[in-house]
């Protein structure tokens, strides 16, 4: 089990690598090492004092009880490929990732059968880059999955659950590697896509000028890190261009109720949105 004292790696120091690191060092974790090819990163979580020492050496990786990931799922891969060598007998290993299905085959492949993948998802990501924009304040009450398989033991599964009840999550939930991506699909990545193609689907420069809240809100997630997404979007592309092509299908109702100047239609169509919101907004507050 990980207690206060345990070393925990953090492989990558950014925006949520660092949120990590501050969170489990507010909570009294003692022996944070930071793993990042990036010195400035390593040396500004030095400086906040979130981690007791920082490295680029992977293979300091074999003093970590448990080690986080905090890379794109490739470069998490090609991690494990690379250095699998370097890991501690018995260690447990997490990560942050945003789909899981393709993450647990290519893992779990690699990994030495003495090493124990639990996967797990942080749900309070933000739309900023690096060390700089950490903050362990996103933590507090959101949401966190965990994401187990046959290969998890119950031990793994409740040293994640109490390592995000230490660092503010307040809901913890467990799913399915399959439950997980189609949720995840829905909820974030169509919104992604949502948001980047409002924005694309008109090249006004003055847009600032007079925009007001609706279309503000709505595109806040367009300011979006290209190098993460586009990864996230193919391996999980599946059930991706299906919530895509639900979409269009809806849009298109709506497209042809303006069109017939269906107004029933339409009020029928924002009453159901309402309640269907109201629902949404009633489970989160509790």
């Amino acid at each position: 089990m990980i207690t206060k004292q345990s070393v925990i790696g953090i492989v990558g120091l950014g925006v949520l690598g660092g949120s990590y690191a501050q969170a489990l060092h507010s909570a009294g974790y003692e022996n944070i090492i930071g793993f990042d090819i990036d010195s400035e990163a390593l040396q500004y979580a030095l400086e906040n004092k979130w981690i007791k020492e920082g490295t680029e050496d992977p293979e300091r990786a074999i003093e970590c009880d448990l080690l986080i990931f905090c890379l794109y799922p490739g470069v998490f891969a090609k991690w494990i490929r690379e250095n699998r060598s370097h890991l501690k007998d018995d260690v447990l290993i997490s990560d942050v990732t945003g789909v899981k299905r393709a993450v647990l085959n290519q893992i779990n492949k690699d990994l030495p059968k003495s090493a124990e993948f639990i996967a797990c998802h942080p749900m309070a990501g933000r739309e900023s880059k690096g060390i700089r924009f950490a903050d362990a304040g996103r933590f507090q009450n959101a949401n966190f999955i965990i994401v187990p398989t046959e290969n998890n033991t119950p031990k793994a599964i409740e040293t994640m659950r109490q390592l995000a009840q230490d660092m503010g999550f307040r809901r913890i939930t467990c799913l399915s590697a399959d439950e997980h991506d189609r949720m995840i699909s829905f909820l974030s990545q169509l919104t992604h896509v949502i948001a980047v193609s409002l924005m694309n689907a008109n090249d006004n420069t003055n847009l600032a000028e007079y925009t007001g809240d609706s279309f503000r809100d709505l595109t806040r997630i367009a300011r979006i890190n290209e190098d993460m997404w586009p990864e996230l979007f193919v391996l999980n592309k599946d059930f991706l261009i299906q919530d895509i092509d639900d979409f269009i299908r809806e849009l298109e109702t709506f497209r042809e109720m303006i069109q017939k100047e269906d107004t029933e239609g339409m009020k029928q169509k924002m009453i159901l949105s309402t309640e269907r919101r109201q629902m949404f907004d009633g489970k989160e507050k509790k």
